[in-house]
């Protein structure tokens, strides 16, 4: 087994850089996106929020390339991203028609859901800016080879987008590594962006390709089944019980036809409730199998996101030690605490994560 080579923090501008849209999420906090009469608003976007989390929890220099159309909602999305420290300098923006009938921003309404009453989503993106990407729109040699970084992190979310973003995947990944850089995806496998354009069958077209340039590759059970066609040995339909042998077996399995995949990652959640999750991850490396400490009956304030700061603390300790016990330990940590705190993006420290991740309790700091 080949072991993850990681470029030396010296040596490129970037720690780690992904690909992905960003959009808006309208949050109407305990009430329904249907009755709620006001709206928090958050920036989030599955390949934006490691970046996010690796600059704000974790203290590296991360840049997200993405676009936007050029307008007052581009701008409050720009100006939420600002605060989130995440470079801008590969941020495209298009220049708006006026009324959104070539391209548009994306808008994510997301209610928390709360006890027996799950959450709900409801993204509005069609036509975005990010959406439109296609190959030769970015200038990866550069990225890549002069400035130098060092993880490049994109998903299956940005590649369900449209017919033009699996191939801006694939240019930024192949380039990647052919720059030497450490590249991981998160399958993040979503049921609505695929329904109206193949669903799973085509899920699993765009994916097989895109993991076989993959180093590491992250999801949870659904996600591994649904875009790459791997199940999980004795998974339950309502996965009310998460089989970990099973789990390996099925990691095994992916290791073997993927040969290319460095390590892979997977949360492991069992949803009691909407407040109420059990949760937990594993993580394969170097030949070995490694899980994270078991939360049962963990409280949940808002789920979203919680799969994306699993993978930039997991991202973080692979980049920072090597070490995949700590590296599984960090991921799953700082995934719990992000589903304590509102919005899509972790508001976690780099401190609570290395307290909880080492056993530390729920007791006050004063």
């Amino acid at each position: 087994m080949a072991s993850l080579q990681i470029k030396p923090s010296g040596s490129c501008v970037f720690d780690q850089v992904s690909l992905g849209e960003v959009m808006l999420r309208l949050d109407p906090g305990e009430g329904r996106v249907r009755t709620t009469r006001q709206f928090q608003a958050w920036e989030g976007g599955g390949e934006y929020n490691v970046a996010r989390g690796l600059r704000r929890c974790f203290g590296m220099r991360t840049a997200i390339v993405t676009a936007l159309a050029d307008n007052e909602v581009g701008r409050l999305v720009e100006d939420l991203m600002l605060q989130g420290g995440v470079d801008l300098s590969y941020l495209r923006w298009v220049p708006y028609d006026g009324i959104g009938r070539t391209v548009r921003n994306g808008l994510n309404f997301t209610e928390r859901g709360f006890g027996v009453r799950g959450a709900v989503g409801c993204s509005d993106r069609g036509l975005t800016a990010a959406s439109q990407l296609k190959v030769g729109d970015i200038d990866w040699p550069t990225l890549f080879g002069k400035q130098g970084v060092r993880w490049f992190h994109t998903g299956g979310i940005f590649a369900a987008l449209s017919d033009t973003t699996p191939d801006v995947v694939e240019e930024a990944l192949t380039i990647a590594k052919q720059h030497g850089v450490v590249t991981s995806y998160d399958l993040n496998y979503r049921p609505s962006l695929w329904k109206s354009i193949g669903g799973q069958t085509r899920a699993q077209e765009v994916n097989r390709r895109i993991a076989k340039l993959v180093d590491v590759m992250i999801g949870n059970e659904e996600d591994f089944t649904a875009c790459l066609g791997l199940e999980v040995p004795g998974l339950d339909e309502q996965h009310q019980e998460l089989p970990l042998e099973g789990y390996k077996r099925m990691i095994e399995r992916a290791v073997e036809e993927y040969p290319n995949f460095r390590a892979t990652a997977t949360t492991l959640r069992t949803v009691r409730s909407a407040s109420t999750n059990d949760w937990g991850a594993l993580a394969w490396y170097d030949g070995k199998f490694y899980e994270a400490t078991h939360r049962e009956n963990l409280e949940i304030l808002d789920r979203v996101g919680g799969g994306d700061s699993f993978a930039s603390g997991f991202i973080y300790g692979m980049m920072t030690t090597g070490d995949a016990q700590m590296a599984v330990e960090y991921g799953a940590a700082h995934g719990a605490l992000a589903m304590t705190t509102p919005g899509d993006t972790t508001m976690a420290t780099l401190k609570e994560v290395e307290k909880l991740a080492a056993g530390g309790s729920a007791r006050v700091d004063r």
